[in-house]
């Protein structure tokens, strides 16, 4: 039986559930990538399901660190009500923001309250652990192309991040 080794393409299927237990994320569609060559998934997970065999599930408790990153004040922004396009005006609602060098980032506003706005750009889960269930659906010998791109090269691939 072939097991997630150096240089296997794996297929998982994830849960991402948030510190009480509700799912956040969720992909039933498998992501494929490369046991141990750089494949961009997160690492925490890729040494998870090291070892492991299709059929396998296996839970991972992820902290701020190893998940969404840790809260960044400098993300978050006030400003008066009456400053803000008025689209824009309801919790929920995304802005994007381009810095000089052309780099977009999304914020979100979090709150209104008292004629002022809360924009932030930290992900939702930025601080917390997360829990994140893994399904192993299945394993390959990748080709030498797939072991240099980290990824599969056929319809199924995609990214966890």
């Amino acid at each position: 039986m072939l097991t997630a080794i150096q240089n296997t393409l794996v297929y998982i299927t994830y849960s991402i559930l948030d510190s009480r237990g509700m799912v956040v994320e969720q992909h039933d569609i498998p992501v494929g990538y490369v046991q141990g060559a750089n494949s961009g998934i997160l690492p925490a997970i890729e040494s998870a399901v090291a070892g492991r065999a299709v059929g396998d599930r296996i839970e991972i408790t992820l902290s701020p660190e190893e998940g969404y990153g840790l809260r960044d004040e400098s993300l978050v922004f006030v400003d008066d009500l009456e400053n803000v396009p008025p689209e824009f005006r309801r919790v929920g609602a995304e802005v994007l923001f381009e810095n000089a060098s052309g780099e977009t980032k999304v914020f979100y506003v979090t709150a209104i309250e008292d004629g002022k706005l809360t924009l932030d750009g930290n992900p939702s889960l930025a601080g917390q652990s997360v829990t994140c269930l893994v399904n192993v659906m299945d394993i390959r010998e990748a080709t030498p192309e797939e072991i240099s791109n980290g990824r599969p090269l056929d319809a199924q691939a995609g990214t966890v991040h």
